[in-house]
């Protein structure tokens, strides 16, 4: 032990102790900064919160939770959830197309970037097709068109209303041709959901752009967002670099889309299961 004068203070050990024992352990993912007004907050009240920041920061979150806000008691039966992607390319970039779906699949826990399923908002009988971010970008393969073809065809053969909540960034270029023909073969099923008159809602999250805005994403007979969501179809960077001028403030958010005559109106996730429910009510009326 070395004994070190250092005025105020006497140092009885050389060195300050930086073994992990000796240090207090920190649970990962304890804490949550909102990346709008960075403000701190226990990820616990987060989640209580909806994933809200009080600042109204709109955090994304999974297909599923969207699920427990919507279904009565988070009760609801999954439809389709076996299919999965094929490679019909034999698509490589830094990896093969094959074994990103399968390390996807293993990190995910989804089969695709699609779930739907369905269940009673306010016992009213609805089916919800909803994207999954978390895989490979929420981008639409085949797998999301015919998802989104099978449910168009039991919301018919049940006659119910349909609701698809979008958050993608667009075509899977994985899969080239296949994924681009997903915005025709959805927009003429939704047509067929038109033609026998049974409602569709549209919500749209963040991000919300690409094939899937230009197709099934803003065809609902009521358009709705979450407040702050990207909407567009090239992002706001690409815009800017193509026609050489800065873009307005708040440009592709969903109040701009909103003012722009694009949407009907943006919900605040606490008041979602409310304003669906009665948009079904007035559909049914």
């Amino acid at each position: 032990m070395v004994k070190e004068n250092t005025g105020w203070f006497t140092r009885t050990e050389k060195g300050i102790k930086t073994d992990i024992k000796n240090q207090k352990e920190i649970q990962e993912g304890l804490w949550y900064k909102c990346p709008k007004c960075k403000k701190i907050v226990p990820t616990e009240d987060h989640e209580a919160n909806l994933n809200v920041c009080e600042c109204g920061y709109h955090d994304r979150i999974p297909a599923v939770k969207y699920f427990e806000i919507l279904f009565d008691d988070n009760k609801y039966e999954e439809l389709f959830g076996n299919l999965t992607s094929a490679d019909p390319l034999n698509f490589v970039d830094t990896k093969k197309y094959k074994d990103r779906i399968k390390a996807t699949q293993k990190k995910s826990g989804l089969k695709d970037a699609m779930t739907v399923a369905t269940g009673e908002i306010d016992k009213q009988k609805i089916v919800i097709a909803a994207m999954n971010f978390e895989f490979i970008g929420g981008s639409m393969g085949a797998v999301v068109g015919e998802k989104i073809a099978r449910a168009v065809d039991f919301a018919l053969e049940n006659k119910i209303p349909l609701m698809i909540v979008s958050k993608s960034g667009g075509a899977r270029m994985m899969e080239a041709a296949f994924s681009l023909m997903q915005m025709a073969k959805t927009s003429a099923k939704l047509a067929q959901l038109s033609d026998a008159e049974i409602p569709y809602i549209s919500l749209l999250l963040d991000p919300t752009t690409g094939g899937t805005t230009a197709s099934f994403a803003m065809l609902g007979d009521v358009n709705i967002a979450e407040p702050g969501a990207l909407i567009g179809f090239a992002g706001p960077r690409v815009i800017r670099d193509t026609v050489g001028h800065d873009l307005p403030e708040g440009f592709q958010r969903s109040e701009f889309v909103l003012e722009h005559g694009f949407l009907d109106y943006i919900v605040e996730r606490k008041n979602l299961k409310k304003t669906i429910s009665q948009q079904l009510r007035m559909f049914a009326n």
